[in-house]
């Protein structure tokens, strides 16, 4: 299926990292991409680089959500909103608990939910779930994270069931370590825990970047109607599952 077959892609977690860099590849090919995130000023940012319609939701919001969709018929949706949280069970705050599980789970399941339906009518439409190893793979700390991504690596599974005999595609992208803010904001978000974040865990390491993860949306979404992407699992070449401390 050609990237002409679709013509409307919702991109969550679009206002930075690789929800952006997705939004503006999507852009590229022609979709009017629906960017949804909460940080309003880095949406229209990006709505000005590359005319995506910007979207200021939480996506915990389902009332706020479902009202964003009004009038939408959805081709792609790209599930790539995410928190994290360090840590194992023994550390978290009833706080961290909720807010993964509402984003990284409730807030896809429930997106999902609303989107799906008009894919199947319309027999056409491609979910990509950005996941992550720690969905399948376990690593010290982070238990929390690891959870809900294990959750969405059923869920892309079980789409496939529940859209059996629809032309709906599911892929699940499932990177290793890739260069975004995300350990900047686990340790406060401040420009110094940014610079902190980067020399810790960048600086020195052969990291994946947004592009790589772009490239293997690209690939998965532009193959031929009769091919479905099940599953892609990059990593750096020289991360080695357990073989790095996170």
């Amino acid at each position: 299926m050609s990237f002409s077959d679709y013509t409307t892609a919702i991109v969550t977690g679009a206002s930075t990292g690789m929800g952006a860099a997705i939004s503006e590849r999507l852009a590229k090919r022609g979709l009017t991409v629906h960017a949804f995130a909460r940080n309003e000023s880095r949406l229209q940012e990006l709505a000005d680089r590359t005319g995506a319609v910007p979207h200021a939701v939480d996506l915990t919001d389902t009332a706020a959500v479902a009202a964003a969709l009004e009038g939408l018929e959805v081709d792609v949706l790209v599930n790539c909103a995410g928190v994290s949280r360090p840590g194992n069970i023994l550390d978290s705050e009833e706080s961290d608990i909720d807010e993964l599980i509402d984003v990284n789970l409730r807030g896809l399941l429930q997106l999902t939910r609303l989107v799906l339906p008009g894919m199947v009518e319309r027999d056409l439409g491609h979910i990509v779930n950005i996941s992550s190893i720690a969905g399948t793979y376990n690593f010290y700390g982070h238990t929390v994270y690891h959870a809900t991504k294990a959750a969405v690596h059923q869920i892309s599974r079980q789409l496939r069931n529940d859209t059996v005999g629809k032309r709906i595609r599911v892929t699940e992208i499932c990177p290793g370590r890739v260069e975004t803010e995300i350990f900047g904001r686990n340790m406060g978000g401040t420009p110094e825990a940014m610079e902190e974040a980067w020399k810790t865990y960048y600086e020195g390491y052969e990291s994946l970047t947004t592009d790589d993860i772009v490239e293997a949306l690209d690939y998965a979404v532009g193959t031929p109607r009769h091919v479905n992407v099940g599953m892609l699992e990059i990593m750096p070449t020289f991360q080695v599952p357990g073989g790095l401390v996170f």
